[in-house]
């Protein structure tokens, strides 16, 4: 229903290379707009900026009050908009101790991950049994997060990530600690504070000062904690997300789980169950075609209709990614 006939969406500014704007204007990007109605009714902006709201924009505001102002984030952009995966020159560690770039890494081969099972959280070689997504050829925008152990890891916006605050202790990277358990939800004691909450997240939600766990390829010991000292956004090629028996991979040194798109890694490792205990029957997937595997794409069409929105990654679900 039309609530103001005859009235237009005006836009009095949208790209802009006039230069009058601050230096990181998301005017110069294409990415920001100033809108009125074209009736200049300013009664009407209050209404005017709960629609853009609605319409999805990031931030709108007042910025004057001739206008309101109205711009989305980067990884809105198309190329963000992708499931949870790596880049192609990702490496894992191989069984042995060499390393493979994610491009080359193939069903059957046993890569450094994290059990789930043991309460210590010890590290292990896990089998990657098959690839939820992979699309050798495709560019993407991946998130990349550094430490201050010099670990960088790349993955895409709607990938998890295991992180604890750790700012209360200002921990010191490179330490071991007994956990609870070692995904989410698992209590660590140390020296990064008195308690802190393991917990999964997405790539973009990452801030700095929270800590990641960079096990550091020793097998059989805990993993230790690397402070986040940056997080920023890269063009990068490839995109592969390998799915391993335990559900977590070791990618550039940091521990990752195999999960994208829904924000709870017990529940993701849950309705993967299925498809981990098939492969255990009749071996790892040797033969696969490239892109989403049917069995993601149907739970992410299950999931749709029985769970509520908000568990999703607002750009995990385009196109059916995984």
């Amino acid at each position: 229903m039309n609530m103001w006939p005859g009235v237009k969406l005006r836009v009095t500014e949208g790209w802009d290379e006039d230069g009058h704007h601050s230096e990181d204007s998301l005017h110069y990007e294409g990415r920001a707009v100033d809108i009125t109605t074209s009736d200049r009714d300013r009664n009407k902006y209050a209404m005017l900026a709960r629609l853009a709201v609605e319409a999805g924009f990031d931030w709108v505001y007042y910025e004057s009050k001739a206008h309101i102002h109205c711009s989305v984030k980067s990884e809105h952009s198309v190329a963000a908009k992708t499931g949870g995966c790596f880049p192609g020159e990702a490496q894992v560690v191989l069984e042995g101790g060499a390393t493979k770039h994610m491009r080359d890494l193939h069903p059957g081969d046993r890569v450094l991950a994290s059990s789930t099972t043991d309460s210590d959280g010890p590290l292990l070689y896990s089998t990657v049994i098959s690839f939820l997504d992979r699309r050798p050829n495709a560019t993407k925008v991946f998130y990349v997060i550094g430490t201050d152990t010099g670990l960088n890891i790349t993955l895409t916006a709607a990938h998890l990530i295991f992180v604890t605050d750790c700012t209360s202790g200002q921990g010191e990277s490179g330490w071991e600690e007994t956990m609870t358990e070692p995904m989410l939800d698992s209590t660590v004691r140390g020296r990064i504070g008195s308690e802190a909450r393991l917990k999964s997240v997405f790539a973009s939600e990452v801030r700095p000062g929270q800590c990641v766990l960079a096990p550091q390829g020793k097998v059989g010991l805990q993993a230790a904690f690397s402070t986040v000292t940056f997080v920023e956004e890269q063009m990068n090629g490839g995109l592969y997300a390998p799915l391993t028996q335990h559900g977590s991979i070791v990618v550039n040194g940091v521990l990752a789980s195999c999960y994208a798109a829904v924000d709870n890694h017990h529940l993701a490792h849950w309705a993967l169950a299925p498809l981990r205990y098939f492969y255990s029957l009749t071996g790892p997937s040797e033969l696969q075609t490239d892109g989403l595997h049917w069995y993601p794409r149907l739970l992410q069409k299950l999931g749709q209709m029985l769970l509520n929105a908000g568990h999703f990654h607002p750009w995990g679900m385009e196109q059916g990614h995984s």
